[in-house]
């Protein structure tokens, strides 16, 4: 590829982005608008985590090269990420300009704004902390409070017919817990407490 190129990357994780102006005919038409002259577009699942388009474009990106991106969140699930990918890319000599942000490289300028970026996601990252350790604190202040996953109800009736058929070597505990819905841990914890009850 020939130096000082204009990439775009647009993406879609989700049905719901095609519908409230993230699709990747909105991005691509921002991205044409920005001057950029390839312009790479993928979609998949919000379960998937592999871009190989993406990974392509990173590898083929050479110093001098512009990747542009309508949004941060574009190129990285969390603002975290997207902070440690920019300052990579900027570290290869490549300039990273974000259509709703501005352009990011290796001036003091645009230093600054990678480090703003560094420190908000920190800045929202300790939030996150302190509200979830807030939450915690209120919950433990109310009757009936455990930390940790609720109990999984299961019925009794159906526990007490696979504790059997495992005792009995005509099921495996594994099939016992599909069966059941429930893990291995859960499985002997409430297996424990049946032996100690019906004791």
């Amino acid at each position: 590829m020939d130096l000082a190129v204009l990439y775009g990357y647009a993406r879609v994780s989700t049905r719901g982005q095609q519908r409230d102006g993230n699709g990747l005919e909105a991005q691509v038409s921002q991205l044409e608008a920005a001057g950029c002259t390839e312009i790479v577009q993928e979609a998949y699942t919000g379960t998937t985590v592999d871009r190989p388009r993406f990974d392509a474009l990173l590898a083929s990106l050479e110093p001098g090269d512009t990747l542009v991106v309508a949004k941060l969140d574009r190129i990285a699930r969390t603002t975290v990420d997207g902070c440690a990918l920019v300052r990579s890319l900027i570290d290869r000599g490549v300039t990273v300009r974000v259509l709703n942000m501005g352009t990011l490289d290796d001036t003091p300028v645009g230093k600054m704004m990678v480090s703003v970026m560094f420190a908000m996601a920190e800045f929202e990252r300790d939030m996150i902390v302190q509200r979830t350790r807030e939450g915690k604190a209120v919950a433990r202040t109310r009757d009936g409070y455990r930390e940790g996953r609720p109990e999984k109800e299961v019925d009794r009736s159906a526990l007490m017919d696979h504790i059997s058929a495992v005792s009995e070597r005509r099921e495996s505990v594994d099939d016992a817990c599909r069966a059941l819905g429930i893990g291995r841990t859960t499985y002997y914890k409430l297996r424990k407490g049946a032996i100690r009850n019906a004791a």
